[in-house]
């Protein structure tokens, strides 16, 4: 993630000077505070998620991730409406002092915004891949949407898009974070059948 910001800021620096370092300040602070919803209910189910692998609940597991995805669509639909909402309170908050640098934040946080739509996803999906004992597909969710698609994002989005394609670039590397948390969990789904089916051979031929 440091890596990400230095660029992110060299980006900003280059486009729009220090008052784009110092929105991008601010669009940070309430990431941190939103993005920690998701954290935080990622984290408190994935022991009951452990639970139930272990204990081969398919069902209760199934109940679960189709509940928890409904919750997050929920919460991420709320937390959009309300950054659009309150983007200039929020702003206000940081950079009231200065009238451009408001705007420019406003306009900033408004896009940047829509990457909490997708964001829930990843965060959980990475978690639940922990939590079935798959550490390696979780690694690398969270590998790619920290590092390789912000990092190619916000290196070409802005050659496009100037200013903007740096706002986008996180929303960007969160809606393919998205696509690659729902591949993977399509392909346990399918590995899960093919081995429940086996079982069930094998149970029969004995």
């Amino acid at each position: 993630m440091s890596v990400v910001n230095m660029l992110y800021n060299s980006q900003l620096k280059h486009l729009a000077g220090d008052d784009g370092v110092a929105a991008y300040g601010v669009m940070m602070y309430v990431n941190l505070v939103f993005l920690a919803i998701f954290i935080g209910y990622s984290i408190g189910t994935a022991p009951v998620i452990g639970f139930h692998f272990g204990a081969q609940n398919t069902d209760e597991l199934k109940s679960l991730r189709q509940k928890s995805f409904m919750i997050i669509g929920c919460v991420s639909i709320a937390m959009l409406a309300a950054s659009q909402l309150f983007a200039a309170p929020l702003a206000g908050i940081f950079v009231g002092y200065d009238a451009e640098l408001l705007k420019l934040t406003v306009r900033g946080f408004r896009i940047f915004s829509f990457s909490f739509l997708f964001a829930g996803v990843s965060i959980f999906g990475s978690s639940m891949f922990t939590a079935l004992n798959n550490g390696l597909v979780s690694a690398g969710i969270s590998f790619l949407r920290a590092l390789v698609f912000q990092l190619g994002a916000v290196l070409i989005l802005p050659i496009f898009w100037k200013i903007t394609g740096v706002w986008l670039a996180v929303v960007f590397a969160e809606v393919l974070s998205t696509v690659v948390t729902f591949v993977s969990l399509a392909a346990m789904q399918k590995k899960i059948r093919i081995l429940t089916r086996w079982a069930r051979l094998c149970r029969i031929n004995d």
